[in-house]
């Protein structure tokens, strides 16, 4: 009957096959939003637009594609759910991009982005191999802002 036919997916499941593992913990970088914008650089890292490319298509990173409309054309989908984000880098600051990475609803309290960078420390109701982490490291967060700001 039922019983049967669930015992090898809960096998899958716990044994790890299906199971998705955060990366390692890396130190947090606190930061301030100021006029809707994070000046600084998080941690002070320099990011690169190609491999903030690769993150926005990658669907166990930023995944940004899975909700935005954007210039990667070898991708097969593109959400609809958030803005295109196609000229991007022309409608906002490097600094205006990277709060909205960082934390959506710092701009938009109504939003269902994820803040990708929260505070850990802050979070609620986090699996354990994402407690104590970040959706994405400093570095992702500047990669993205490198590559976002390209898009004009």
């Amino acid at each position: 009957m039922f019983l049967p036919r669930l015992l090898p997916m809960l096998a899958l499941l716990t044994s790890g096959a299906a199971h998705v593992v955060a990366g390692p913990a890396t130190a947090y970088c606190q930061w301030q939003s100021v006029d809707f914008a994070i000046a600084a650089p998080l941690c002070g890292l320099q990011g690169d637009a190609l491999r903030g490319r690769a993150i926005a298509a990658d669907g166990h990173a930023g995944n940004c594609i899975a909700c935005h409309q954007m210039p990667i054309p070898e991708a097969d989908f593109h959400g609809t759910v958030g803005p295109p984000l196609h000229g991007v880098g022309g409608r906002y600051t490097a600094a205006q991009l990277r709060l909205r990475i960082v934390d959506e609803q710092a701009v938009n309290p109504m939003t269902i982005m994820p803040g990708f960078y929260r505070d850990p420390a802050r979070a609620n109701r986090i699996a354990d191999d994402w407690f104590g982490r970040t959706m994405l490291t400093a570095q992702q967060v500047e990669d993205l802002v490198a590559y976002l700001v390209t898009l004009k």
